[in-house]
């Protein structure tokens, strides 16, 4: 088969998942592949199905750890492959892992802003775990969007968090210089809120979009590309196309966090300490416990320099960036990642236990 030819099969095919997205309106669950470590749903409630995968190989650690993942996508890049997961990676290194595996919104969801997910579902899930596990504290570890609400869960319930880990977290929405950040400037009051309007929920095609707007033609040639000169190589091509699925597994918005994300990127409010969630503030500097803040330095999603600033912001005295040479999305998938940041990540949980 030619290059061409090659290359036009699976941009068509792409297209087609893409298509089957917008039908659907997200990334259903079923359509996930199948899991690599083996799971029990222990809590279900709100947005939140509580996933549990136990702890193995070696004697256990004491403290829980509480896995919340970003809202717009599905989670199960976190566990793609035997070898290639980053839930096995922590499972094998003695802890037990809560993840919470959020359940997309439908229209009548369309009132959910952070005061919901953050006080609501996080908050309640941190409490299953504490149940489920008898744990007075846990560790809680968020990666991008749900490194967000890590950071808010923890500064309105401090006492219950031993622990604190963010990954890739944007917290100084200052920073312009990605095509994310640019597109959220684009995004004024008036257009968000007539998407809300027409929508209710900001719809998963709308997300998947702006994602592709994001790297330009070239950059989605070279995927492909690289796909064919690669294809002989053992696992790369079922690699490719978990990939592929997962690229497209977008799930919709809440209207309202919609809003307040649009808001939070426009006015900085979490960096500037001015964010109000219930009617309380959100005080970063009211987190005192041990913090890890992991930062991708090839990042093209979040920018380093918006995730670098975190440790300066709160009050713990253990406190420090973490920096490793990977991307976004690399941080969970790479192998360098995987070999050595995830290990590395395990350690200091560990430290802190």
């Amino acid at each position: 088969m030619s290059l061409i030819s090659e290359l036009t099969g699976y941009l068509a095919n792409g297209a087609i998942r893409s298509l089957e997205s917008v039908r659907d309106g997200f990334g259903a669950p079923a359509n996930d592949p199948p899991p690599t470590t083996p799971s029990t749903i222990i809590y279900e409630s709100g947005k939140v199905r509580l996933r549990h995968y136990a702890a193995r190989g070696i004697i256990p650690h004491h403290t829980p750890l509480l896995l919340i993942y970003a809202l717009i996508k599905r989670s199960f890049i976190l566990d793609l492959q035997p070898g290639r997961s980053v839930i096995e990676i922590l499972v094998n290194q003695g802890f037990d892992v809560y993840l919470i595996d959020w359940i997309p919104p439908t229209a009548r969801d369309d009132w959910r802003g952070f005061d919901a997910y953050v006080n609501r579902d996080v908050a309640n899930a941190a409490r299953a775990v504490q149940i489920h596990y008898g744990a007075e504290q846990i560790s809680v570890m968020g990666y991008c969007f749900g490194a967000l609400l890590a950071l808010m869960y923890t500064a309105l319930h401090p006492a219950g968090v031993k622990n604190l880990i963010t990954l890739t977290i944007p917290f100084d929405m200052s920073v312009r210089d990605l095509p994310m950040t640019q597109m959220m400037d684009s995004m004024s009051p008036e257009a968000a809120e007539m998407v809300a309007a027409i929508h209710g929920n900001m719809p998963a095609w709308m997300i998947n979009a702006q994602f592709q707007a994001m790297a330009p033609i070239h950059h989605l040639l070279n995927k492909y590309v690289g796909r064919y000169r690669n294809s002989a190589r053992p696992g790369y091509g079922e690699m490719f196309e978990l990939m592929e699925r997962w690229m497209s597994s977008d799930v919709p918005l809440a209207g309202q966090i919609f809003r307040e994300v649009t808001s939070l990127g426009r006015e900085n409010q979490l960096y500037r300490n001015e964010l109000l969630l219930g009617g309380r503030h959100v005080d970063v500097k009211s987190i005192a416990c041990p913090l890890l803040n992991v930062v991708a330095e090839l990042d093209d999603v979040v920018h380093p320099k918006s995730s670098l600033p975190l440790p300066d912001c709160v009050s713990s005295q253990d406190r420090r960036n973490l920096t490793f040479p990977t991307g976004h999305v690399g941080a969970a998938v790479s192998a360098p990642a995987l070999h050595q940041l995830w290990p590395e990540i395990a350690r200091w949980l560990s430290d802190h236990d």
